[in-house]
């Protein structure tokens, strides 16, 4: 199955692909087998889970190639992966392009932020020149060796120049050749139901689960001609509040049973990670 192909095709549909974000393997894996069309690996996700730190610019490009390149290996969905800035100027988001692709993405989201980033629904965003950031999808756009990898080009310039400035400068990311526009953190109803009439190219509404954007689920967002509705954190809130929830049994009940209910079987988290599969290999071997 050709994966850049066939999320190409989903995007273009405009029906609001409904994209949960993984920040590892395993969730990625729980998204692939509760049937979802594709993964978007998210840089938040990474650098709370990985670091246990907040999304303000301390992923490089190390770290979410290597996530890429394991979440490739367990699943067989189109995979949308968070690039940040491009870790640099427009070499260096060549470089990244080409990493990623190498990695296993299937699409690449570059934002137009000063670096260090920052969550789009945090305040304090700053974002480059329009100028710079043309010139970097630019370099995306001609880095990428498969011309089936679609480039996602992501402004944050409604917090900080306005809707209109930020709907005039995703128009100059489309003409730079980017494959999907995302503008990030509108903040009424009304932008979220005027960008698809304004802009020609598909796009991605993200869907932040306590954000600045208002939350319409995604039948409505296809009715209005998004491609991808993203959830990019919701994995990871759920299973934080899972944590929460199971640990604090655990603590003032001094034990955990598989009957409680708040923990997967044991059965059921080998499932999950193929010991069937490796078992099967295992005899086939010795």
């Amino acid at each position: 199955m050709d994966t850049k192909k066939l999320l190409k095709d989903m995007v273009a549909a405009r029906r609001g692909v409904l994209v949960p974000g993984a920040f590892n393997a395993l969730s990625a894996k729980v998204i692939e087998d509760l049937g979802f069309e594709a993964i978007y690996v998210t840089g938040a996700g990474v650098t709370n889970m990985w670091f246990g730190l907040p999304d303000q610019g301390f992923m490089g490009l190390a770290e979410i190639a290597d996530h890429t390149a394991r979440i490739r290996d367990t699943v067989s969905l189109p995979l949308l992966v968070d690039a940040d800035t491009g870790f640099g100027n427009a070499l260096n988001v060549y470089h990244t392009v080409r990493t990623l692709e190498r990695a296993g993405a299937d699409c690449i989201q570059l934002e137009d932020q000063v670096a260090p980033k920052r969550c789009g629904h945090f305040n304090g965003k700053e974002v480059v020149s329009t100028d710079e950031a043309v010139s970097k999808i630019k370099a995306a756009v001609d880095a990428r060796r498969d011309p089936n990898l679609l480039v996602m080009a992501r402004t944050d310039a409604a917090a900080t120049h306005g809707f209109e400035a930020a709907v005039e400068r995703a128009q100059r990311f489309a003409e730079a050749g980017a494959d999907i526009l995302f503008v990030e953190a509108v903040t009424t109803a009304e932008e979220i139901r005027a960008l698809p009439a304004r802009l020609a190219t598909p796009q991605l509404m993200n869907m932040v689960i306590g954000g600045k954007t208002p939350i319409f689920d995604a039948e409505q967002l296809g009715e209005l001609g998004y491609g991808i509705v993203l959830y990019a954190n919701a994995a990871l809130q759920g299973a934080v509040a899972g944590m929460q929830n199971t640990l604090t049994v655990l603590r003032d009940q001094k034990a955990v049973q598989e009957s409680s209910g708040w923990v997967a079987t044991f059965a059921e988290r080998q499932r999950l990670v193929g010991k069937p599969g490796w078992d099967a290999l295992e005899k086939r071997f010795t």
